[in-house]
């Protein structure tokens, strides 16, 4: 049995999904409200539990060889913060894996994590690496790099698809091995299926690094007209974009996050999503979505 926390997630969403379809016994973390009805009628047994009731979690865990987790506060609100969600909450969940026998345990991580980062998340990761490195169970960690289902969406994918004109923070040429949640997903299958590779520390990148100007060309091509573009120098803020992704963006011209991959997409299966290959689906997936489906990215 394996145990996927943050299953309700996008990037968790996709790593049930694909552990069902390979024949596992899965076993999802649920909270009131949320959307896991598909997942069910999927196979999956849903259970329910917060990161923040260690009760809930022991129950989670009785029975599972295997925990998966993506879950993290960044998508979240009110009572789910870093402190308690990403710090106290993979604490609980690792002492109630520990505790109920669960012998592997995969953690979803991000690249530059580490328990001495100025930022609280990235802190907050790293000090779970670290827990989880000495909690006695067979561990693997997965670090990705910028997913492409994320934030070029929002600055470069509903603008260009709107007809709108795309705001970069800076002058977008800073490169960055972008990675598809679909490929992060196919590796976690991968470690799954191959317990003899377990006490690994994955950074999974994309097969190229691309800049802003890449992507805004990607789209441009795929929709095949020009999509203006206009820049802000880092620290200003931009008009309908919030503070925290502006300050963000700026971040990331500080610096390039180019990843070779080598030979580790080959030697765990995955095929690498090219930006180019991703842009397509993306534009075909949203011209077959409801017009709402926008509204709420």
């Amino acid at each position: 049995m394996i145990l996927v926390v943050g299953a309700t997630g996008q990037l968790g969403g996709l790593i049930a999904q694909a552990l069902i379809e390979r024949g596992f016994q899965v076993r999802i973390l649920v909270r009131e409200g949320s959307a896991y009805e598909a997942f069910v009628r999927a196979g999956a047994e849903p259970v329910a539990g917060d990161l923040k009731d260690p009760g809930s979690l022991l129950a989670a865990c009785a029975g599972v060889d295997t925990v998966v987790t993506t879950a993290n506060s960044s998508a979240r609100g009110g009572t789910d913060t870093v402190e308690s969600v990403d710090r106290l909450g993979n604490r609980n969940l690792i002492e109630a894996a520990g505790n109920a026998g669960v012998r592997r345990f995969v953690f979803l991580s991000n690249l530059g994590a580490s328990p001495g980062n100025a930022n609280p998340f990235m802190a907050a990761k790293g000090e779970t690496e670290q827990l989880l490195r000495n909690s006695g169970m067979s561990w693997t960690i997965i670090q990705p790099n910028l997913f492409m289902d994320k934030l070029p969406v929002i600055v470069v994918g509903l603008p260009a698809l709107a007809g709108q004109s795309v705001t970069l923070v800076g002058e977008g040429r800073r490169v960055h091995s972008l990675v598809a949640m679909h490929d992060v997903a196919q590796y976690v299958v991968a470690v799954v299926e191959h317990p003899e590779r377990d006490g690994r520390l994955l950074v999974l990148g994309g097969p190229e690094p691309v800049s802003w100007r890449d992507v805004v060309a990607a789209f441009e091509l795929e929709l095949g007209r020009p999509i203006p573009v206009q820049t802000v120098p880092p620290g200003q803020p931009v008009s309908g974009m919030p503070d925290l992704l502006t300050g963000f963006l700026a971040l990331l011209e500080t610096y390039d996050s180019r990843l070779d991959m080598g030979d580790l997409p080959a030697s765990y299966g995955v095929e690498p999503t090219t930006l180019r290959t991703w842009v397509h689906h993306f534009v075909l997936e949203s011209s077959a979505a409801p017009a709402s489906a926008f509204d709420k990215a």
